[in-house]
């Protein structure tokens, strides 16, 4: 629909989908995905920044996309850096229904009314521009295949598809096993990838209430030994 370049959000959600029965794979985990997705495409715009395990706005500017700006105001609101894994365990269940809405809007995926059992109303969802999926596809693959550092863009793209569980959507079987483990070590490419990757991990294994110790970086917001004896 015109634009050039794609979100992490919406690239994430376009290789959830499922082409074939339009629906989307590991759908529990990838609301966790979308608010770290979120997470990154705000730093890459310089809206926010990691403090240690934290992230502090920045510049509250609005970005001009609702949905990345509805998070950026609700970050704004905390007052003071929050904890990554907090931010992405907060009660936001639904997330890839509202990107799924968005990208229907957008033009990028359509919406197929259907039946389950004969009488229960189902929606399912299948991409307009299969172009696009396979050009997201496409990075990937050849991030994997290569061994060639990829931008931080698709760096963070891989690590966030690992930590939500889509290595096996993208790599099935005993044949996938290597491609899943390279889509794994794609994690230490991009620092911010990284952090809300581990978080969205972190969260789903259940441990949340402890710290994790960021990775030293060579960029801004090398603040993680002030950050130790903040409250969440």
């Amino acid at each position: 629909m015109g634009r050039s370049r794609r979100t992490i959000p919406e690239e994430l959600l376009l290789l959830a989908l499922d082409p074939a029965t339009g629906t989307t794979a590991q759908p529990q985990s990838l609301d966790l995905g979308l608010a770290g997705a979120q997470l990154v495409e705000l730093a890459l715009a310089g809206r926010i920044a990691p403090d240690g395990d934290r992230i502090a706005v920045v510049m509250p500017r609005p970005t001009g996309d609702p949905t990345l700006d509805s998070a950026l105001e609700l970050l704004r609101r905390r007052g003071s850096p929050v904890r990554a894994v907090h931010w992405i365990g907060g009660p936001r269940l639904g997330l890839h229904q509202t990107y799924l809405t968005h990208l229907e809007r957008c033009g990028m995926v359509h919406a197929v009314a259907g039946q389950m059992c004969g009488v229960l109303p189902t929606t399912r969802y299948q991409a307009t521009e299969t172009a696009i999926s396979r050009e997201i596809r496409a990075r990937l693959d050849s991030a994997i295949r290569t061994g060639v550092p990829p931008d931080p863009r698709t760096a963070a793209l891989a690590a966030l598809a690992h930590a939500v569980g889509l290595g096996k959507h993208l790599y099935p079987g005993n044949e996938g096993r290597s491609s899943r483990s390279r889509l794994r070590d794609l994690i230490r490419h991009d620092p911010m990838g990284g952090l809300v990757a581990h978080a969205v991990m972190d969260v789903q294994n259940g441990v949340a209430a402890q710290p994790r110790r960021a990775p030293a970086t060579s960029g801004a917001g090398g603040g993680a030994p002030g950050a130790s004896g903040r409250q969440p």
